[in-house]
C-alpha cells in the first residue's frame, strides 16, 4: 500500500445524504463538502459517490456555486448508507509489477450500526464504472473486516493501528482474531512487515479506537502523533501512554522512529456529545494538504506544525466545527486512488 503522500490518480469522496449524521446542522454541510472538492479539483481528479441522478444535479449546482472545477470530477451513482469513504471505500494497493489492486474488506457499520449494507456493497458496485482488478482479502477461510481508518502506512513496510480497534471486545471486528492473525494480513496483503501497535484512540471517537484521528505517518521514518497538555483532560494519559510507546518503536529497518507531536483543540461538544476533533485528521493529496480546523487557539499552533513537515505542499485549512458532527472529518471522508507507474509516465 503506497504512502498517502505519493501521488494520487484521485481521490474518493461520497456527496452527503444521511441527514441523521449531522442531527440539526445538516444545511451547512454540502457546502463544506464543496470547498473540499473545490481544493482537491485543482490538484487532481475526484471520484464522487452520489446517491442517484437527482443526486448529481444538486451537487453539480452546489459544486458550480462554490467554483469547483467539475471538469475534474468523476460522478459515480451509487446508492450508499453514509458514505464515509476512508472506512467503506476502496484501498488501493500496488503489485511489484505496478498493477493496482482494490481491496474489498468486509464492511460491518463499525461494528455499531445495522444500517450498513449498501456501504458494505460501495466498492463492488463502484467498480462496475471503473473496472480495476478488485479482491476481497481472507484470512483463516473468513473474509476480514477491516476500515481504512484504523491503519496507516509508510507505504515502506510500517503500519500503525491500535489495540482499541482491532483487539477490543468492544465493537469487535473479526472475533477471536490475535495480533498474529492482523500482522499475517498485514504483510499479505499492505506489504507490511512491521506492525506498530498503539494502544487507545481520542475520546469522542465513535470508531473505538481510528489510528486516523491519533498518529500518522508524515515521511517515511516520521509518526505525527496527538498530545494533550491539560491533565485534567480525558485525552491526556491515554495520548501520553502512545507517545511513549511512539518513541520507543523502530521502522522496519530497525532505526528509530522520528516522533512529532501535534496539539489537541479543546473539546468540542454539541447537545451534551463529545465529538472526535483531532488535528491528526489532515488529509494528504497531490501538491496540498487539507488540515481540519475548530476556531480554536490551537489551529495556528497545528497549521505550522503542518507546514513546516510538508514544505512543498500548500497547507489548507478546512472549517470542521460542523463537520465534526458527523463523527469524522477530512481524512475520514476521504480515501486516496494512488497512481500507478504508468499514471505517473502520463
Amino acid at each position: 500500500m503506497p504512502a498517502e503522500w505519493e501521488p494520487h490518480e484521485a481521490t474518493w469522496l461520497a456527496w452527503p445524504h444521511e441527514r441523521t449524521d449531522w442531527p440539526g446542522k445538516f444545511a451547512p454541510i454540502p457546502w463544506a463538502f464543496a470547498e473540499i472538492v473545490r481544493h482537491l479539483a485543482r490538484v487532481e481528479r475526484v471520484l464522487l459517490i452520489v446517491e442517484n441522478a437527482a443526486a448529481e444535479r444538486e451537487a453539480k449546482k452546489i459544486l458550480r456555486k462554490s467554483s469547483a472545477e467539475l471538469s475534474s470530477v468523476q460522478f459515480l451513482q451509487v446508492s450508499t448508507d453514509r458514505g464515509w469513504m476512508r472506512d467503506s471505500g476502496p484501498i488501493a494497493v500496488i503489485s511489484e509489477t505496478g498493477e493496482r489492486t482494490l481491496l474489498n474488506f468486509s464492511f460491518n457499520g463499525w461494528a455499531k450500526y445495522s444500517d450498513h449494507k449498501k456501504d458494505a456493497r460501495l466498492v463492488e458496485r463502484a467498480n462496475r464504472t471503473l473496472k480495476e482488478h478488485i479482491l476481497q482479502p481472507e484470512h483463516k477461510g473468513r473474509r476480514m473486516v477491516l476500515e481504512g481508518g484504523s491503519i496507516d502506512v509508510n507505504g515502506c513496510g510500517s503500519l500503525l493501528t491500535t489495540e482499541e480497534c482491532l483487539l477490543s471486545s468492544i465493537q469487535e471486528r473479526n472475533p477471536g482474531f490475535t495480533k498474529t492473525d492482523y500482522q499475517d494480513m498485514f504483510r499479505r496483503y499492505f506489504g507490511a512487515t512491521n506492525v506498530l501497535w498503539l494502544r487507545n484512540g481520542i475520546a469522542g471517537d465513535d470508531t473505538h479506537g481510528h489510528v486516523d484521528d491519533l498518529a500518522r505517518f508524515v515521511d517515511p521514518c516520521t509518526v505525527l502523533t496527538v498530545v494533550e497538555d491539560d491533565h485534567a483532560e480525558e485525552n491526556y494519559e491515554p495520548l501520553q501512554e502512545n507517545l511513549a510507546l511512539l518513541r520507543r518503536m523502530r521502522d522496519q529497518d530497525g532505526h528509530e522512529l522520528r516522533v512529532e507531536t501535534l496539539p489537541m483543540p479543546k473539546p468540542v461538544w454539541f447537545d451534551g456529545q463529545r465529538l472526535p476533533a483531532s488535528y491528526a485528521n489532515f488529509y494528504i493529496a497531490n501538491k496540498i494538504v487539507l488540515v481540519p480546523t475548530f476556531n480554536d487557539p490551537a489551529d495556528r499552533v497545528a497549521l505550522d506544525i503542518l507546514a513546516s513537515l510538508f514544505p512543498a505542499r500548500e497547507i489548507v485549512p478546512i472549517y470542521c466545527r460542523d463537520l465534526v458532527l458527523g463523527l469524522g472529518t477530512l481524512h475520514c471522508m476521504t480515501q486516496q486512488f494512488p497512481a500507478t507507474q504508468s499514471d505517473r509516465l502520463s
